[in-house]
């Protein structure tokens, strides 16, 4: 498969290149800055230089030539006002999707976070930090609107708090399940196997770490007894 991560420095987004080069996966990366782009290539990657908060969906169309699949895995970052969590985690998102449609792309992942329905409807929750119910608007946001698309084969990806450990390659994956932590590796190969797998698209699901090997996981969503 041919495939573009949007946010292809960030910390899923450098994994999950190195787990779709080791499938035997092309892999276009798009990154902001020509200080990243040897991170990418030294994995086996291909680099697009482009900017979600700068360029047009026309621009960003054209990295997307060919590809099978597309992933946003962007993130305004910690310590990121929460004007960029709108202009990054949601129109960031959406922008992708914009291209996805000029480019003729359907298959599109989504990394979003559990929490985004505790902020729908204006809800705020208890004792939550504001730019952190921000990002949750933004996700919540970008979600609504991708899913609202026939343009796109989407599969929503909510992984729980996200942990540097190394993985363990087992997880939980439901469409919900209890709030828990899984590692970033974990992520990207449940990415990975995610795109591989017919009968994902149009399912949102939650992610934490787990007991169940992630192929076996990823299986019993595709194929649900």
């Amino acid at each position: 498969m041919r495939i573009v991560i949007a946010g292809g420095h960030g910390q899923i987004g450098l994994r999950l290149t190195q787990a779709l080069i080791e499938r035997g996966d092309a892999v276009v990366s798009l990154v902001r800055s020509a200080s990243q782009i040897l991170d990418v290539t030294d994995l086996g990657a291909t680099v697009a230089m482009l900017d979600l908060e700068q360029d047009d969906a026309a621009e960003i169309a054209h990295a997307l030539k060919d590809a099978d699949a597309v992933v946003f895995a962007a993130g305004a970052g910690p310590g990121s006002t929460i004007a960029r969590k709108d202009t990054v985690d949601r129109a960031g998102a959406v922008l992708l999707a914009d291209a996805c449609e000029i480019a003729g792309v359907r298959r599109y992942l989504l990394v979003s976070s559990m929490g985004v329905d505790s902020v729908r409807g204006g809800k705020t929750p208890d004792g939550a930090d504001e730019t952190f119910v921000a990002y949750l608007r933004a996700k919540a946001a970008a979600e609504s609107d991708l899913v609202a698309r026939d343009t796109l084969d989407l599969t929503i990806l909510r992984p729980g708090r996200l942990t540097d450990e190394t993985g363990t390659g087992k997880v939980t994956l439901a469409e919900s399940v209890e709030r828990g932590d899984v590692t970033r590796d974990d992520v990207a190969v449940t990415i990975g196997e995610i795109l591989h797998v017919p009968g994902t698209e149009g399912k949102t699901l939650e992610l934490i770490g787990g007991d169940v090997r992630i192929d076996d996981a990823v299986y019993r969503i595709a194929n649900p007894s």
